[in-house]
């Protein structure tokens, strides 16, 4: 992992590599060399890669644990849902379960005056190192916690990440866009679901 200084600017674009943005929620794996990057605040990316064959991918969690089915929601917002997706993801682009390494980045704490047992940062890091150790998936690295951002460049096909960390001057923005999703998500969650699960 390299850590950019706060001053320098982002790692140079690549020209042979195709860049992917991912948002809260979302999840890409690649089998061809592609870098994917996202913005964290209390939300985890996980970077999951399969050295030999150069096939990796990153995901963006919101929440820690599963979907409620009853109301028919699969989305990779949810810790086990973005798991289980791109584990899924990369062995159907050829990549090995056996083989995977992961790397973990984000679980801030942007909101300090929050109680340590309602900290969805500390909540969403602890979730997923007991998903990974539950699944005898190694962590190769990781940058966890504290009080600053972070912008996460990961390389599919060597592993590598870039991370640079950000001052506490953008926290707010971030943690308020994760409220609104946050709430977005409890809002669906408590409307009557028209889907009857057998």
């Amino acid at each position: 992992m390299i850590i950019l200084p706060i001053t320098r600017k982002l790692p140079p674009k690549s020209d042979e590599k195709k860049e992917i943005l991912i948002h809260i929620g979302g999840y890409y794996a690649s089998k061809e060399p592609a870098v994917i990057h996202t913005l964290l605040g209390s939300c985890v990316a996980v970077c999951l890669f399969d050295r030999p064959s150069g096939i990796g991918g990153m995901n963006h969690i919101l929440l820690p644990g599963n979907a409620d089915l009853s109301h028919f929601d699969a989305s990779a917002r949810y810790g086990i849902n973005a798991m289980e997706l791109l584990i899924n993801a990369i062995m159907t682009s050829g990549g090995k379960r056996n083989n995977l390494k992961a790397k973990v980045f984000g679980g801030a704490n942007l909101l300090p005056n929050i109680a340590r047992e309602h900290r969805m940062g500390d909540k969403n890091s602890a979730f997923v190192m007991e998903f990974l150790k539950r699944e005898s998936i190694a962590v190769a690295g990781k940058d966890i916690g504290g009080r600053l951002s972070r912008r996460v460049y990961f390389h599919t096909d060597t592993g590598e990440v870039f991370l640079k960390r950000i001052h506490s001057i953008y926290n707010k923005n971030i943690a308020v866009r994760e409220e609104k999703t946050l709430s977005r998500i409890r809002e669906e969650a408590e409307k009557e679901s028209e889907f009857t699960l057998f």
